[in-house]
């Protein structure tokens, strides 16, 4: 599942790498004006089209949901700027197929090279603050790269609508019980491609801690 905006220069490539993995592709196109719809169809995606643009969060939140229904086990989630690379989803199988969690997260912080140190500093605090309140070490929680499974994405209701749902899916699987595990994948990072901002998604990152109404379940 790849939620698009504004993503005609990399969704097309994206799209056929997956699909040449034999691996279905819904993309979620958040009301772009540019010609991603046209080019993720084009490269054999199912696409969802949204008409008014409601971020991340809530382009991810109505994938999952058709997801769900047409009767999927498991969403591999990657996001459509070409940060992510389809080579590495097999390692996302692989654990799965070990049992090891219902959430496996992409964990880019093994090898940051790639990374600006900006996101690197950001992602390492809101990592190791999100890793202290669910009790246990999650080393890139703000990682889109991202494999669910059913059983947990049917359980586990999610309210927001931007980058913070990355953080909200955290918190509410460890609340939950459920395993969460990471892999190691490529830090790709295309400065001029990605929509997220590290001030504004740091501040809406605390807002959602804020927002939390109920204690972790010990």
């Amino acid at each position: 599942m790849i939620p698009a905006y504004q993503a005609e220069g990399t969704i097309e490539p994206l799209v056929a790498a997956v699909l040449g993995l034999k691996i279905p592709v819904m993309v979620v196109d958040d009301a772009s004006s540019d010609r991603t719809l046209l080019r993720a169809r084009a490269a054999g995606a199912r696409v969802i089209v949204r008409l008014t643009n409601g971020g991340k969060g809530t382009a991810l939140r109505e994938g999952i949901s058709e997801a769900l229904r047409n009767g999927f086990d498991w969403v591999i989630a990657l996001d459509a700027d070409g940060q992510h690379l389809p080579a590495e989803i097999p390692r996302f199988l692989e654990a799965a197929g070990r049992g090891e969690g219902d959430l496996i997260i992409g964990n880019r912080m093994k090898d940051p090279r790639g990374m600006p140190l900006a996101r690197r500093v950001t992602n390492g605090f809101m990592s190791w603050l999100l890793s202290r309140l669910i009790r246990q070490r999650v080393p890139d929680t703000q990682c889109g790269f991202r494999m669910m499974s059913r059983r947990l994405l049917s359980t586990t209701p999610l309210a927001s609508s931007r980058f913070e749902i990355e953080s909200e899916l955290v918190v509410r699987a460890a609340e939950s019980g459920f395993r969460i595990a990471s892999v190691p994948v490529t830090s790709v990072y295309r400065r001029n491609l990605s929509f997220i901002r590290p001030v504004k998604d740091t501040c809406r990152f605390f807002l959602f801690l804020l927002s939390l109404r109920r204690p972790l379940k010990r």
